[in-house]
């Protein structure tokens, strides 16, 4: 028996406003020529941009008006995030904001005062959740130790993203088999612990991290990080939904300003049939996607993620990143022979849709996770 589906779906007028700013600021400082410029820099984006961000407010955005933020919901951000995509704007954002939030919904209120202030002023916070490489997996490697009144971490964590920059790592851990999420200042890290790794989509920076050693305080272990944990997830999948989604725009864009340019035989390519229809699959995945990122938006807030929000999250990362797939490799297979070269945009696109597709779990995993929701 199926169950009655939650449809709603707002649009505020302070997300249309932050809609409209977050696209003129990602324009103007990022097109592609200063995309490929950041392609092969250390850390991916530049320094002045992330304090604009800061200035901006964009980091308080979805935390509360008492440490210092807006007191929006984390759906504020999916305007956000998903410019970001159309854009190829890579910043800590997406890493900082999901970090705030294990603080905001797994901390007790002196943790919450401890760091969200700082990471509103702009300190760079990540997720160290990955034992390996599958996001569906249970076992968590990483343990939490007690010594002589504190605790002792050990483990190493799998493409931790923007860990290179971070100064926070909300860092997933077993105590007693019971999963945890504990607080780690980069300062803690002994020299060599970072390993950088190239990624398929080269806008993005992830390494794996060695916590071995690491004294952890009781105070940094998050009061309810076991709870909140579940919610997490879901926020990154969303998150990497609306970015995903705004990278699908960005590459549909292409491939119109592309089909409506070159000529073949005569005329342009974009009369033939073969390529008009694709095209415009293109265009009702990335809008269906849309949907289902704002739906999300629409329902999420900052209590414990609800049946209906869980079901809103999981169809956007699903739709989003197939949607995304479809339109880089369209984007690749349009372009000819040049599409296949890292010189055509295309390529930009067809490699981040790889990288999302397995941020926070693939398409086939949500819709396995999806299946008992939907059905009584």
């Amino acid at each position: 028996m199926t169950r009655t589906a939650n449809l709603k779906i707002s649009f505020s007028d302070e997300q249309a406003m932050i809609l409209d700013s977050a696209k003129d600021f990602c324009r103007d400082k990022s097109d592609i020529a200063t995309v490929r410029s950041l392609l092969k820099t250390e850390t991916g984006y530049k320094a002045d941009v992330w304090t604009e961000m800061v200035d901006l407010g964009w980091t308080g955005l979805s935390l509360p008006e008492q440490y210092g933020g807006s007191e929006m919901s984390i759906g504020a951000a999916i305007p956000l995030v998903e410019s970001m995509g159309r854009y190829l704007l890579c910043t800590p954002f997406i890493s900082s904001t999901i970090a705030a939030q294990a603080i905001l919904r797994g901390g007790n209120d002196a943790q919450k005062h401890r760091w969200l202030p700082t990471m509103i002023e702009g300190a760079i916070g990540t997720m160290a959740i990955l034992d390996n490489e599958d996001w569906g997996a249970t076992r968590i490697d990483c343990t939490l130790t007690p010594k002589d009144g504190d605790f002792i971490l050990d483990g190493i964590k799998l493409q931790v993203n923007d860990a290179a920059v971070a100064d926070i790592f909300i860092v997933l851990a077993s105590a007693n088999g019971v999963p945890t999420l504990v607080v780690v200042n980069a300062s803690q890290l002994p020299k060599g612990s970072i390993s950088n790794k190239t990624l398929v989509d080269e806008t993005k920076r992830a390494s794996n991290v060695d916590f071995s050693g690491v004294t952890i305080k009781p105070d940094a272990i998050l009061a309810n990080g076991a709870e909140a944990l579940p919610d997490l997830r879901l926020i990154g999948a969303l998150l990497t939904a609306a970015e995903a989604t705004g990278s699908a725009a960005a590459a549909l864009d292409t491939i119109v300003d592309y089909l409506t340019t070159r000529k073949q035989f005569g005329r342009l390519i974009g009369s033939y049939q073969a390529l008009k229809h694709p095209t415009v699959d293109i265009l009702l995945q990335m809008d269906s996607a849309r949907t289902f990122i704002y739906h999300a938006a629409t329902l999420i807030n900052d209590e414990s993620l609800d049946k209906d929000t869980q079901i809103a999250c999981r169809m956007a990362k699903a739709q989003a990143t197939d949607a995304l797939l479809f339109a880089g490799d369209r984007a690749v297979q349009f372009h000819g022979g040049m599409g296949f070269t890292y010189d055509c945009d295309a390529m930009l696109y067809i490699r981040r849709a790889q990288w999302a597709q397995h941020q926070y779990g693939d398409a086939q995993h949500h819709r396995k996770l999806l299946a008992p929701l939907l059905l009584d």
